[in-house]
């Protein structure tokens, strides 16, 4: 049994809070703020997930009941707030989070599943959000995408996820007209891909950074980099299944620019698996893609092995824990 994450501080509710990685580390959602108990697996209404997500005070957002709350429409999620699933198995259906405008959301330990609709996604974190915090949630079976970083959002980490049963499962940068997007910057860190379709991610404009992440029998492709995006591959595990091409390159053309043009990819350490081909286009690893460490000093990467493989197998995705004690 690989070892949990985080279990340095799991004697303490909020200790959690001071532990994501990455570009989106600084989030502390509701650590400040009084402890919410959701009681109901109602869609809205006292004691509701929904009744928390909208006021507008820093809330700790936990649970008492175990059970799926089915969405009647997507949730808006106000600023300062830790969705907080520890302790329970609660799982989001029929729709998903729509992350607003807002800043320092912390979403923990949740399962989203069978959201339905042209536009419906698990996550949905834009316009213009930040300091966001994605960790150990399961998710499948939306009719859009999984999770979709768009619009001006950025400072964000994803860790830790399960994503399956699904096809487009993660968008970085809405579309080649948002310009905007040139700021977004996300972490996306032992998460496993299993079996998903493609956008692993999905990447226009923004700097992306992978690492530790298993990717496995993809049906189009693993990653593609596309208009100005810079995407830097590091430790990952790419398993091919049937298609093999791992990093592909999309031209689009901005509106201020004459000519349209790709991402870059940097791939260091990765580990290709059962054919599975990198196919790096000539200068995408040289240095027109970032370096991690011009934004954030260290980070728990560890070399990709068989091992590190059989982990994300085990601890991606929603966990069987205990909700820990609150010390405020």
């Amino acid at each position: 049994m690989a070892a949990l994450p985080y279990a340095h501080v799991d004697g303490s509710l909020r200790a959690i809070a001071g532990q994501a990685e990455g570009f989106g580390r600084c989030a502390i959602g509701g650590l400040h703020g009084s402890l919410y108990c959701v009681t109901s697996l109602a869609d809205d209404g006292a004691g509701s997930l929904r009744e928390g997500c909208r006021r507008e005070e820093p809330l700790w957002i936990v649970f008492d009941v175990s059970g799926t709350i089915q969405l009647a429409s997507t949730m808006s999620v106000s600023s300062y707030k830790t969705i907080d699933g520890r302790g329970q198995r609660v799982k989001l259906a029929g729709h998903g989070l729509h992350l607003n405008k807002c800043e320092h959301v912390i979403v923990c330990n949740l399962e989203f599943e069978c959201g339905r609709g042209n536009d419906a996604d698990a996550i949905q974190i834009k316009p213009g959000s930040r300091h966001i915090w994605i960790d150990r949630c399961s998710l499948r079976d939306y009719g859009d995408g999984l999770i979709d970083v768009t619009l001006g959002s950025t400072d964000i980490t994803i860790s830790r996820c399960h994503f399956s049963m699904h096809d487009k499962a993660m968008l970085v940068g809405a579309d080649c007209t948002n310009t905007g997007d040139r700021c977004i910057r996300v972490t996306v860190h032992h998460c496993f891909f299993d079996g998903t379709r493609q956008r692993h991610p999905r990447v226009r404009f923004g700097k992306v950074h992978l690492y530790n992440n298993y990717t496995t029998d993809w049906a189009i492709y693993a990653i593609c980099a596309s208009l100005e995006s810079q995407i830097l591959s590091q430790c990952n595990i790419y398993e091919a299944g049937e298609k093999k091409t791992v990093f592909k390159y999309l031209t689009e053309k901005a509106p201020d620019k004459e000519v349209g043009t790709c991402g870059s990819v940097r791939s260091e350490g990765d580990l290709f698996l059962n054919g599975a081909r990198p196919c790096l286009l000539p200068g995408a690893d040289g240095e027109c893609v970032f370096s991690a460490t011009e934004f954030y000093p260290a980070c728990s990467m560890a070399p990709a092995s068989e091992s590190l493989k059989q982990d994300l197998r085990v601890c991606a995705g929603w966990q069987p824990i205990s909700r820990p004690q609150d010390s405020i």
